[in-house]
């Protein structure tokens, strides 16, 4: 049985875009490489097969984004206001996102190395595309970009998978899918290989060095419950049902040290309706991001958070955690006609948890588990509060705010005065986990004093200290390719310098 996995210099474990991004960087050395896999092959790639693609990178202008997407166009150009995101940007939001926890190490390594690596990904086969669809407004007939994301993967997360997994057969790794590790093995050295689950049987890979890339424990009720607290067990999955923690417990088992925010995690308002784990058919159009441009209300009919704080890129990764604290973990966000032409394409899906009424007091009505006579107090209350002296804006933060409010919406205060109103109903859906193992500059996993492990290195969500409490949109693709390169390169040159 251990013959079909020969004897490889490098296992990597997982086959997301971190573990991906890990073996073609370690294969470029000269290393032999192979990716073990615990899903089917028709749903391999963790979490990375289930995401939009959105990538947040450095660019100072339409040359640096022409380095990533070679075909974007002079007319295309000409019709954009794509401004920039430079490092200091960068730097700034990841920051002022993770209340400057995020390691500074690990946040100058994701900022300095976005650009470089991601034009690496192009010259290895992964294809880009500017984000007109999601990530523009149009005003004066020109697209306006915003909130410091102009690119993503072509094809969304199916597109990423698909074309890195064609990148590493063509470079000679072979992918086992259906193939849980299920632990480490040490010698005297360090790690030196894994073993895996194969129907009944386990079987011992012995290699010279193991790249876990193998996601957090998001799909792990149980560890939700333990690290993230009370009702988060009960919380939907975006992604993949694989990422169960299972790389985290081996690492832990052999000395690893845990760090990061184990109590965090990325979640999002999530149609409150959607099956408990990702549905590839949907894929990510089960979210619902366009809460800046109205209200969203709670069981008591009353508003709980300020919808207009910011740029959705920047508050949509915490606000899943405040509807799942919200009575019975769901919440309503509701339009009126001058917006609903404005929501994003995700609101007109099928499946879609959706009522719509000509009067607020027949919504009210409609809307389940509120108390409608709250609902229509609160929607008046915020109504009689809106600035309307300020101008209407939502391709920047336009300052129309609401005054006298307990809890005020800052920016893209509309007032609910034109039918058809319409309201969808979300709950909290969980993306990936904060809580990850210490990595050293090297992508090496250090264990609890601080020492590099030998042979073993980890990539993506698997990685601790980047975020906490929330997250720059965008990032989590960016870091999973960083640093899967980073930890590619490092054992690579390690094991071919044996």
């Amino acid at each position: 049985m251990e013959s079909q996995f020969g004897n490889p210099d490098v296992i990597v474990v997982g086959a997301g875009n971190a573990a991906a991004c890990a073996a073609l960087a370690a294969r470029e050395h000269g290393a032999s490489v192979i990716m073990l896999e615990a899903a089917p092959v028709e749903e391999a790639g963790g979490n990375s097969r289930y995401t939009a693609g959105a990538m947040r990178v450095v660019f100072n202008g339409p040359e640096d984004l022409k380095q990533i997407i070679p075909d974007l166009t002079e007319a295309e150009i000409a019709s954009a206001d794509f401004g920039s995101y430079t490092v200091d940007q960068f730097y700034d939001d990841m920051g002022r996102l993770t209340e400057y926890k995020t390691d500074p190490d690990l946040a100058e390594i994701l900022i300095t190395k976005s650009l470089e690596t991601l034009i690496w990904m192009r010259k290895k086969g992964v294809k880009f595309q500017a984000s007109f669809g999601r990530q523009a407004h149009k005003i004066d007939g020109k697209f306006k970009f915003f909130g410091g994301l102009a690119c993503e993967t072509w094809g969304g997360g199916e597109g990423i998978v698909e074309l890195e997994h064609k990148a590493a057969i063509r470079d000679g790794i072979k992918i086992f899918y259906e193939t849980p590790v299920i632990e480490l093995l040490e010698g005297d050295d360090g790690i030196i290989g894994v073993k895996v689950r194969i129907g009944n049987k386990k079987v011992d890979i012995h290699s010279k060095a193991v790249i876990l890339a193998s996601g957090g424990f998001e799909s792990n009720a149980e560890m939700r419950a333990r690290y993230l607290g009370p009702n988060w067990d009960l919380a939907k999955v975006r992604g993949t049902r694989f990422n169960t923690g299972g790389g985290l417990n081996m690492a832990l088992k052999v000395g690893a040290m845990a760090y990061g925010q184990w109590s965090g995690c990325h979640s999002v308002s999530w149609d409150m309706n959607a099956p408990p784990f990702g549905d590839l058919v949907v894929g990510d159009s089960y979210q619902k991001h366009s809460y800046p441009y109205g209200i969203m209300i709670n069981a008591r009919g009353e508003r709980f958070v300020d919808e207009g704080a910011d740029i959705r890129n920047y508050t949509y990764a915490k606000y899943g955690k405040v509807v799942l604290e919200q009575p019975s973990m769901f919440a309503w966000q509701v339009f009126d006609a001058k917006i609903s032409p404005k929501l994003r394409d995700e609101y007109r899906i099928r499946q879609v948890t959706k009522v719509q009424a000509n009067t607020i007091e027949e919504l009210a009505e409609k809307l389940e588990g509120v108390d409608p006579k709250a609902f229509v107090e609160t929607v008046k209350e915020f109504n009689d509060s809106v600035m309307t002296d300020v101008p209407l804006n939502l391709a920047v933060k336009d300052g129309r705010g609401t005054k006298g409010l307990e809890i005020p919406k800052s920016n893209w205060a509309n007032t609910l005065d034109t039918p058809p109103y319409e309201a969808y109903g979300v709950t909290c859906g969980v993306t990936f986990t904060f809580g990850g193992v210490k990595i050293s500059n090297h992508g090496q996993v250090e264990n609890e004093a601080g020492k590099p492990i030998p042979g073993l290195y980890a990539a993506g969500e698997m990685v601790g200290g980047l975020f906490y409490y929330n997250y720059p949109g965008g990032t989590g693709l960016t870091s999973g390719a960083v640093f899967g390169k980073l930890a590619g390169d490092s054992a690579g040159k390690a094991v071919t310098q044996k």
